[in-house]
């Protein structure tokens, strides 16, 4: 009840500023002085502000805790062995994959873990890009690598 008192309050005082802005023939800014004068109004009847009481009040009574509840605190020691546990496994994780990797004989020309072309019938596996030519300096280096992606992939 003391909440919708005070929005209605407000709503009329932020009204008032705009006729008083209308009146110095300020339309615009009274327009949008009178669309904010009206929020708390719509908040107030639509629940809203009730609602952001309580969400205050719960934010407090945490906060409250946060200090004084040590289960609280064990909470967030829990979360961080949690975060932990996490980060451990996926540094695990990488380093069993790239050792599964090494292990294993590349092929010449192929990234480690890149998975084999498709050749099909009558087709020769593509062969491993040229050398670029060294002491070129005329920009067509970048072309010679376009070149030979496209032979590696057959077109």
């Amino acid at each position: 009840m003391l909440t919708t008192t005070v929005c209605v309050a407000l709503s009329a005082a932020g009204l008032a500023i705009a006729i008083l802005t209308a009146y110095r023939r300020r339309y615009v800014r009274a327009t949008r002085i009178a669309a904010f004068a009206l929020i708390p109004v719509g908040l107030a009847m639509a629940g809203l502000a009730e609602l952001g009481g309580k969400v205050g009040r719960a934010v407090g009574d945490w906060a409250a805790d946060l200090v004084f509840k040590p289960s609280l605190w064990a909470g967030f020691a829990v979360l961080a062995a949690s975060v932990v546990l996490f980060a451990i496994a996926r540094i695990a994780g990488r380093r069993k994959g790239r050792g599964a990797v090494e292990g294993k004989t590349a092929r010449p020309g192929v990234e480690p873990g890149a998975s084999a072309p498709a050749v099909g019938p009558g087709r020769k596996p593509a062969q491993p890009a040229p050398k670029a030519k060294q002491g070129r300096s005329d920009g067509l280096d970048d072309f010679d690598d376009i070149e030979a992606i496209l032979k590696k992939h057959g077109i």
